[in-house]
């Protein structure tokens, strides 16, 4: 099956929030799904950026890339992944990888200087994201697995070793998220 990549619109919150109840289990869909609508949105500067995959005129796929900030001077901008989702019946055809390098090539064009994440290391590695360059970006809260907080660098000096804590959008601001 065929499916296209396109930005994400306030019309298509509801299908979002589907997306990510499906891929997600219940307990978690719940959490996601409500995450994903409010980052559809959110007014942020820089702009958060929504991305989905249809197939069939259907949304199957979601991601989202939010603004993050530290406190490095300007003009240092980041950005979170987050959340992914991709509905169980097209889990293996591609739609995450491809909604990925889609968001990382619309940030990079932005300027942006790094990407994050907070997930499976053997995942996000195949994108170029590392638990090592990550570890001088402190997230804002706690997190319950530590290994899955990882970067890739986009722009800027990435042997740059100052240590900063990012913040984020107010709807990732919700510590059971992290």
């Amino acid at each position: 099956m065929t499916f296209r990549i396109r930005a994400a619109t306030a019309l298509d919150r509801e299908a979002i929030r589907d997306v990510h109840l499906r891929a997600f289990s219940p307990l978690e869909g719940q959490a996601v799904a409500k995450l994903a609508g409010d980052l559809t949105c959110i007014r942020s500067t820089p702009a958060t950026i929504g991305l989905v995959a249809e197939a069939q005129g259907a949304v199957v796929g979601h991601v989202a890339f939010s603004p993050v900030t530290a406190d490095l001077g300007a003009p240092w901008q980041g950005y979170l992944l987050a959340p992914l989702g991709v509905v169980p019946e097209q889990q293996t055809a591609g739609v995450g990888s491809q909604l990925i390098e889609a968001g990382v090539a619309h940030v990079s064009a932005s300027g942006a200087d790094v990407v994050f994440v907070y997930g499976d290391p053997a995942y996000y590695g195949r994108f170029g994201f590392q638990r090592e360059t990550a570890t001088r970006f402190l997230p804002p809260y706690d997190l319950q697995y530590p290994f899955g907080w990882q970067a890739v660098v986009l722009h800027g000096d990435p042997a740059d070793e100052r240590i900063a804590r990012i913040s984020c959008v107010a709807p990732l601001c919700d510590p059971s998220l992290w």
